[in-house]
């Protein structure tokens, strides 16, 4: 059974594990990655993505005490699956997500392993590729049980858990409101022109969903993606609400752009208002 560990990265400072103190081999193996991280943040700097992540981790942002809504959101940065872009598909927008009191936790899931003698080979790389979708899955999914799990100690709410992805990550989102248990069903998704699993037949406890997408993304049509997923939980008359911009590529993220796309911050802010999660819970 492959050990997941949540991993708290305070800005500047070295990384901790829930749940491990002393010099177990546990907590050793956390300091190890704590160590890790901030060598590759240091490497890569802070608009290079990630690459040939095995050790799945979260790092957490929790907003400050004074404004906390008891609201979570997970963010999967995408990547294609073979790297991740954590700087405007993740911290820019956990920061963003803390000053509207909302905590979040962006989530390093497993990625195929790039940069070898096989990395040219494109039947190789899609053998790979298939190989490590249902492992980001799986993290996505270990990811809301273990936020669920710690949940009172952070004031989170257990029924306020959301997660969020962008084109990659937005397929690992759609997967995860797609297929879970009691303990790893979010209470929302947020999937950022994903690409989306074959299949999208929505269950019955399908959580709310919030889309976007812009129409002129020629590497992740909205017709083969979003429209899809918006369709199937309307079907079952699931709430759903879908934006697509006229223009807007793909991967915009949280980047600055002269467009309407790049206020789509603004419209999730308003739907996360409009079901209630940015209200203070009552004392």
């Amino acid at each position: 059974m492959t050990r997941k560990l949540l991993l708290l990265i305070p800005a500047g400072g070295p990384g901790i594990c829930i749940g491990t103190k002393g010099d177990s081999p546990l907590a050793r193996r956390c300091a190890w990655l704590g160590k890790l991280e901030l060598r590759r943040r240091r490497a890569a700097g802070r608009i290079a993505p990630i690459t040939n992540v095995t050790h799945p981790t979260l790092t957490a942002y929790f907003p400050d005490p004074s404004l906390g809504t008891g609201t979570a959101v997970i963010i999967c940065p995408g990547g294609g699956f073979r790297e991740l872009w954590v700087s405007h598909e993740g911290t820019d927008l956990a920061r963003w997500l803390n000053s509207i009191g909302v905590a979040a936790f962006i989530l390093k899931y497993r990625v195929m392993r790039t940069g070898d003698s096989d990395a040219s080979d494109s039947a190789k790389m899609a053998e790979r590729r298939k190989t490590v979708i249902p492992l980001a899955i799986a993290d996505g999914q270990q990811a809301v049980r273990l936020v669920r799990s710690h949940a009172p100690e952070w004031g989170i709410a257990r029924d306020r858990i959301g997660i969020l992805g962008f084109s990659a990550g937005g397929y690992v989102a759609a997967a995860v409101a797609l297929h879970h248990d009691a303990d790893s069903r979010p209470n929302f998704a947020a999937p950022i022109y994903p690409g989306t699993p074959d299949d999208v037949t929505a269950p019955a406890d399908a959580p709310l969903l919030f889309l976007v997408h812009a129409d002129d993304d020629k590497v992740v049509t909205p017709l083969d993606h979003s429209i899809r997923l918006y369709a199937a939980w309307k079907r079952l008359g699931i709430p759903a609400e879908l934006h697509i911009y006229s223009a807007g590529g793909h991967g915009f993220g949280t980047r600055k752009i002269t467009l309407p796309a790049g206020t789509w911050t603004d419209r999730f802010r308003d739907w996360l208002d409009v079901q209630g999660f940015l209200k203070r819970p009552q004392s």
